[in-house]
């Protein structure tokens, strides 16, 4: 039987949507809706560029949702029931756009789709299989284990993703492969895949750990929050907004789009210059780390819109890692295309590659197999 699977998806800077009919694959429709002044309005475009395709959207089987944070509570696909959305909206602190968008997200789609299935899949769930020594903060025990205050990471479903189409590019199962997955987006990660599990990512408790982001700060002294309340007078509030939207390139150079950076940086622009290399110089010292954690790197991959699309990022993130066994092909590196395709060389001990992130079909795939219709695509 076929299935027809209604997939949203609620990122930081957009909210896409896909409906893929699962067996054969096919998308039956799909757009991106960039984020407005509130989440609401977005979901509200996005229902109602569906509820015109009223015979498409007929006969779906489920629609399924990405939730960012599952905390500890979800490490699988849940069904959104009142309970799953009470645990999510508490867990709002840790990803506050993403979460609203989501919980607008399901009112409206129930509200087009009465009776249809909502299942959510977890950004937090790929990394469930942190080591405690990976996850855990240097804090005092009991505050840490009252608050569940550890590392949870994110974009484990694009990792996911990632990790299926690796392993079918290398011939071997994905619990045979070590990988190092590079998602450059509006958000941003490396994540260590050790046997086909992860066992370090960069981002932490919330999704301002880690990388220089658009507007995320990434990795900074825990001090810098203090400094700005105790010097500025500045609220936690005020703090968080800072860190979370104000800061990454966007505060680094006035812009937070890579290709906005660029242009400045070509025109001598030396703030652009400096954030587009701290950037590049973030990245490249997590994926050296990531090295030392696996040992073994089967495949470096790129993904994400700037993973995917930014030579030049991954040319500057590239430079001087040969001792690692990572050779870049300038000519591949910069030829056009799209989907998988290699860029290392062909003598590379660490092949590189460049993945087309594809979150909804991979969250289609898990609502099929938690309500037990999974198919062959």
């Amino acid at each position: 039987m076929d299935h027809k699977i209604l997939v949203i998806n609620s990122g930081s800077s957009s909210t896409k949507y896909k409906l893929l009919a699962m067996n054969p694959r096919n998308v039956l429709r799909e757009g991106r809706v960039e984020i407005g002044q509130a989440s609401g309005d977005t979901v509200a475009q996005v229902s109602e560029r569906l509820r015109v395709a009223a015979s498409q959207i007929a006969g779906i089987t489920a629609i399924g949702h990405r939730v960012v944070h599952g905390g500890s509570r979800f490490t699988c696909p849940a069904y959104l029931d009142q309970e799953a959305l009470e645990t999510i909206a508490a867990l709002r602190r840790y990803a506050p756009l993403h979460t609203d968008a989501v919980l607008a997200g399901v009112r409206a789609t129930a509200e087009l789709l009465p009776g249809v299935p909502q299942v959510a899949v977890f950004d937090t769930a790929f990394h469930a299989t942190l080591p405690t020594h990976a996850s855990a903060y240097a804090l005092p025990r009991e505050i840490a284990a009252e608050f569940d205050l550890r590392r949870f990471g994110f974009h484990g479903i694009s990792c996911q993703h990632a990790l299926k189409v690796a392993a079918e590019a290398l011939g071997l199962p994905p619990a045979q492969c070590n990988l190092i997955v590079v998602h450059l987006g509006a958000g941003a990660s490396v994540t260590a895949i050790e046997a086909g599990a992860s066992v370090d990512t960069s981002m932490g408790l919330t999704p301002l750990e880690g990388l220089i982001m658009g507007t995320r700060c990434g990795d900074i002294d825990p001090a810098v929050p203090l400094f700005l309340q105790e010097d500025l007078g500045m609220t936690a509030g005020e703090v968080y907004e800072l860190l979370n939207n104000e800061s990454g390139l966007l505060g680094m150079c006035g812009v937070a789009d890579m290709r906005d950076l660029h242009s400045l940086a070509a025109s001598g622009h030396g703030p652009a210059t400096l954030a587009l290399q701290a950037f590049c110089y973030r990245v490249k010292k997590y994926i050296g780390a990531y090295f030392a954690v696996l040992g073994r790197v089967d495949t470096l991959v790129f993904t994400g819109g700037i993973g995917e699309n930014d030579a030049r990022v991954r040319e500057l993130v590239c430079e001087g890692l040969s001792p690692l066994g990572i050779e870049l092909d300038g000519t591949k590196n910069t030829a056009p295309g799209n989907g998988m395709r290699p860029i290392s060389t062909t003598g590379s001990p660490t092949k590189m590659l460049i993945i087309k992130a594809d979150e909804e079909s991979e969250i289609a795939e898990q609502v099929l197999r938690f309500l037990g219709k999974e198919t062959t695509a």
